[in-house]
This record gives C-alpha cells, structure tokens and sequence, in this order.
C-alpha cells in the first residue's frame, strides 16, 4: 500500500478534524520514511524500546496514540533524540492518532466500553457513559492495575469513562447530570477529587488507552507491540 492510501484509511478511521485545537499539528504522519507500506506496527507510545521492536520486525510503518513530539523542536537530545535517529535511520513512518481517535466512533473510548463490557453507551463530551455490570474489583481486573477510590461509589449501574488524563470538573459535572454513579479515567489532581460531584475511580493512564490499540491492532492483523510503565507500589 502506498503511503497515501495509508492515510487515507486512518483519516477514515480517525478523521484528523477531530482533534482538538492544540492537537491539530500533533496527529497524522509525524516522521516519513519509506514511501511503500507492507507492515504495520501499533503501539501507545513511541518508546525507544517500541521503535528497536518495530526495526526488529522490519515494519515500515508504526502507529501510536501519544506523539513523541509535544512542543516545537529547538532542539534534539535525550529519549526524542533518539526515538527521531532510530526512525530516520530505518527509514520507518510514524503516525499519531490522539485525541481524534479519542472521540472518533469506535476509537478508544469505545474501545474501553468494550474492554469493561458497558452497554448501552451514549456520548459524553470527551468520553462516553453507559450500563456497567462490574464491580470495582472486576474493573480492576478488567484492566490489569491497581485503582484509586475517591469518595465511595456503592452499585455502580451507569459508568461515565474517559481514557487517558479525564478528570475535568465540566465533564464530572455532564456525567453527574446524566446520571453517571461513578467516572473512571486517569490522573485525578488532589484540587480536582475535592469538588468531584460523584465518586471517582482512578486508573492508569496506559491501563485506559492501551486497549484501543490492541484492538485496533488485531483488527488489521497489525502486530501490537506493548511497553506499560513499569509501577512499583510501596506502602
């Protein structure tokens, strides 16, 4: 397949228009190598790890969720640096799908309805929210890390989730008005968990999102390649 084609099929998947404003010059075809597409890597992230894999398996192309590139390059060093010499030197495409596969039908959110088995589902601003029949626990389970509680869901029949980093006051506010008992998503702020409307269920960042890629991974017969954070837990 040629590089335009490639394209074309994930702007279909994950209309760049999507994005939101910051995001805009953040997706799409970040580095360009070879202009030729036969294999096809995914992963959350581009790690120097992701990339030795994905020179490995002789891939021409990798597509992540997080671009390695957040601010406008003054410089090169450190993990970007060597992200950038890896992919330049193999001649090997990057492509970033952020936030428009956030919101894109069937993108991640939905992804991770899927994953905790919700039903029912209908549209949060930034999420989606829908009929849970797990527990807390089997939600942990579900996604494999460990879970914060703040305040105290009790049954939990209507689920709002947000994947990566979603705990704003506006949107806790829209799924407490539709009727949510409790928000899942990632990295709650101390200032944030205060003012929550409803009880929070704090996950991982990576526990969130990585489903969506696997998913979509394994829909195209891409190979998926993970690299998680590696988390201790002292107490």
């Amino acid at each position: 397949m040629e590089i335009g084609a490639f394209i074309a099929e994930m702007e279909r998947l994950a209309p760049s228009d999507l994005a939101e404003e910051y995001d805009l010059k953040k997706i799409g075809l970040i580095v360009e190598g070879r202009p030729s597409i036969d294999k096809v890597c995914c992963s959350l992230d581009a790690t120097p790890r992701v990339v030795e894999r994905v020179m490995d398996l002789g891939a021409d192309m990798l597509v992540v969720h997080h671009t390695p590139i957040w601010d406008p390059i003054t410089r090169l060093t450190g993990p970007s640096a060597r992200i950038l010499r890896l992919l330049l030197a193999a001649d090997i495409n990057l492509y970033v799908m952020h936030t428009n596969f956030d919101k894109a039908e069937g993108g991640v959110n939905d992804a991770l309805c899927r994953h905790l088995n919700i039903t029912e589902t209908g549209p949060l601003s930034f999420g989606r929210i829908g009929k849970c029949s797990l527990t807390v626990e089997e939600i942990a389970d579900r996604l494999s890390c460990s879970l914060r509680i703040w305040g105290a869901p009790d049954e939990i029949e209507r689920l709002a989730v947000v994947a990566g980093s979603g705990f704003d006051p506006e949107l806790m506010d829209e799924a407490a008005a539709k009727g949510a008992d409790a928000f899942l998503s990632a990295e709650m702020k101390h200032a944030v968990a205060r003012i929550a409307p409803l009880p929070c269920i704090e996950a991982t960042h990576y526990a969130l999102e990585a489903p969506a890629m696997r998913e979509l991974a394994a829909g195209r017969n891409w190979d998926y390649i993970d690299d998680p954070p590696v988390i201790r837990h002292v107490s």
